[in-house]
């Protein structure tokens, strides 16, 4: 039995409070890019975005005292419930931007994609962590592949494009956790290659805009206009910024959808590369803690959900910083804890939760 008070002494509260610094460094970014609005939706985004974070909070730790191998034992419910929310969305879903139906409107809009990121985890790491001694055997491969390519099309006709890589990513990074062979990923590859020219025809009219926009800039200038104001804004910055809610890209509505897509622009326009540097940073330093509860976790399971949780993270900084820097094309994916999004605050911060419970409950040798 677990001595009284050990729990909160094995506690990661490095990670904690880097986390809770983005996030309150988030709410200020959302409050400048969203200042003096006249649309609903946008004078909400704050007040909304500090209740998830606050309900996220509470999620956080409600999630780390809860023993997460007892939640792989309800690994088949849990991944019932995802494929039925998915489902909804497909029936009686909200529409958003540009069509896509993504959201459920419950009293609250919520996006399930999000929800069902953190789901698969816990599924797929389930799945692995009893199969890992199989990983030389390509069915096992397979196997984990339609595990997650069920949810993964659910979410891909939505259309979500973005999410739909993110689950990928989780897949391979779990995979690899798990003992992915070399000697698999070219018949993997040889799969994703076959599948391309499907997954191509599936792809919305705006989908595909964002693709050839990218590889041509010049195909389409309205189309590239937010990506031009970005990099004006990243470049106007210079080294200290322009000051907190004083530049003029953001108080002059030259960027659009700043509060979501292209608030890392905001940032290092009032704060230069500092700011911007010290994100990254800090979102590293949340990474490297996860990577370390990974290092120390006390069984298979609690790696591979720390790996995916590390992998969702990575991939979204990755893509919303690029994007902003035309270095990626334009997905709509949030940058973690800072971008203005309830539901991807809320879930990536039970993430967070998931990674503390393996921390709490780490081999007793090690520190």
């Amino acid at each position: 039995m677990r001595e009284p008070g050990s729990v909160w002494r094995r506690f990661d509260f490095v990670l904690l409070g880097v986390v809770l610094v983005l996030t309150l460094y988030g709410i200020m970014m959302i409050a400048s890019a969203t200042r003096d609005a006249i649309d609903p939706d946008l004078i909400n985004r704050v007040p909304d975005q500090i209740t998830y974070a606050i309900l996220g909070v509470v999620m956080l730790l409600v999630f780390a005292l809860i023993d997460y191998r007892l939640l792989a034992g309800l690994s088949t419910w849990l991944y019932l419930v995802m494929i039925i929310l998915l489902l909804l969305v497909i029936v009686l879903g909200v529409e958003g931007d540009a069509g896509a139906q993504r959201w459920l409107n419950i009293g609250i809009r919520i996006q399930p994609s999000e929800i069902a990121k953190i789901l698969i985890i816990i599924t797929l790491s389930t799945f692995l962590s009893s199969r890992y001694k199989e990983m030389d055997k390509f069915p096992t491969v397979i196997q984990s592949l339609i595990h997650l390519a069920i949810p993964a099309g659910l979410i891909f006709i939505q259309p979500n494009l973005g999410m739909t890589l993110v689950f990928f990513v989780i897949w391979g990074t779990i995979n690899w956790a798990a003992g992915l062979r070399i000697k698999h990923i070219a018949s993997l590859v040889g799969i994703v290659l076959l599948m391309l020219p499907i997954a191509f025809t599936q792809l919305q009219t705006y989908q595909l805009s964002r693709i050839t926009t990218f590889l041509f800039p010049d195909s389409d200038p309205d189309a590239r206009y937010n990506v031009d104001q970005a990099l004006i804004s990243i470049g106007s910055g210079g080294l200290f910024g322009k000051g907190y809610a004083a530049g003029s890209q953001n108080t002059g509505r030259f960027l659009r959808v700043r509060h979501t897509d292209f608030i890392f622009s905001v940032i290092t326009h009032e704060f230069g590369m500092v700011g911007g540097l010290t994100v990254m940073g800090m979102i590293g330093l949340v990474l490297m803690r996860i990577l370390r509860a990974a290092r120390l976790a006390s069984d298979p399971l609690g790696s591979m959900i720390c790996y995916g949780v590390a992998g969702m993270i990575f991939f979204q900084t990755v893509v919303s910083i690029g994007m902003n820097l035309r270095l990626m094309p334009v997905t709509g994916l949030t940058l973690p804890f800072v971008s203005s999004g309830g539901t991807s605050l809320l879930f990536t911060m039970i993430g967070i939760g998931l990674v503390e419970s393996v921390v709490i409950r780490r081999q007793r040798l090690k520190n």
